[in-house]
């Protein structure tokens, strides 16, 4: 649309991440377009540098360090983020993968103006999307991403005349989530097996994982599905293999067939490969305190 992008501000690489998207740095770089990557941009020598370029707008994108109020203060337009969620629910860290983890059955994108506290403020504009029961974090962010140019493309008109809404976000139906660790993905047998559901799509490829254990060594789940109602279960202990073909599962409630696993120091298998490798039999239970 003809702006003119004077910085891009982004982060270095982790070595220990898995690294599943685009870096912008490097496409910055090849756009020429100038790049830095401070480890904290609320230092004095930071603020200044902003200063200097004398933005008209701010832009977050998945920022990965919160702003501190003098930086959202320069740009005469304003500083304005994008968030993975439709505000004012799913506030904080990783929306994408809590509202699975929730099962929700919609979400979207959030385009709003930034204010000290951490997306709380004045909405500009929204785009919606449906979550199917089959999506990941992966396929759901594939839904996103389009939304993303949708939602600039008629904001940044009215961000550059003055004109962009300020919609109040309602603050007393706002949920906010933290971050996620790899520990969150353990698995706890004694819930229902739509919530241990949720909980591997949520975290499969490329994300770290659901996990259980089998005679103490480590068990990720990639792949699952619900089944139907399987009578004489209720007996059973949660985490038990109810069945080898398919691998069935008992749960707090109901039952979870496993479809794609990976035991510690193995490749990652099908169920019947899997039962294969682990000389499984039916009746093992599943879980951190079982041998």
């Amino acid at each position: 649309m003809g702006e003119e992008i004077c910085a891009v501000f982004t982060h270095e690489d982790a070595p220990h991440e898995n690294i599943w998207f685009g870096s912008v740095k490097e496409t910055a770089n090849q756009l020429g377009i100038p790049t830095y990557w401070p480890q904290n941009p609320n230092t004095p020598e930071w603020i200044q540098k902003i200063k200097d370029l004398k933005p008209d707008a701010l832009f977050s994108f998945y920022y990965r360090h919160l702003l501190g109020e003098e930086i959202l203060g320069i740009p005469r337009k304003g500083s304005f983020n994008l968030h993975g969620s439709l505000l004012p629910k799913y506030r904080g860290r990783a929306p994408v993968n809590w509202v699975l983890v929730n099962g929700e059955s919609k979400t979207g994108l959030t385009l709003h103006h930034m204010v000290k506290k951490a997306d709380a403020g004045d909405i500009v504009a929204q785009e919606t999307v449906s979550i199917t029961p089959e999506d990941t974090a992966l396929t759901l962010y594939r839904k996103l991403v389009p939304l993303t140019g949708k939602i600039l493309l008629a904001a940044l008109p009215q961000i550059a005349n003055g004109t962009a809404p300020k919609i109040a976000q309602d603050s007393s139906v706002a949920t906010t989530f933290a971050g996620r660790k790899p520990e969150d993905g353990k698995i706890d047998w004694t819930k229902p097996s739509k919530e241990i559901y949720n909980l591997v799509r949520a975290v499969t490829h490329p994300y770290p994982g659901a996990f259980t254990f089998l005679k103490g060594k480590k068990v990720l789940i990639w792949q699952a599905q619900t089944t139907e109602k399987i009578s004489g279960t209720e007996s059973k202990e949660p985490g038990s293999i109810l069945f080898k073909d398919p691998l069935i599962v008992v749960c707090g409630r109901e039952t979870l067939e496993l479809k794609q696993l990976q035991s510690e120091g193995q490749k990652e298998m099908d169920a019947v490969n899997w039962i294969e490798a682990n000389a499984i039999e039916s009746g093992i239970i599943l879980g951190e305190s079982k041998t």
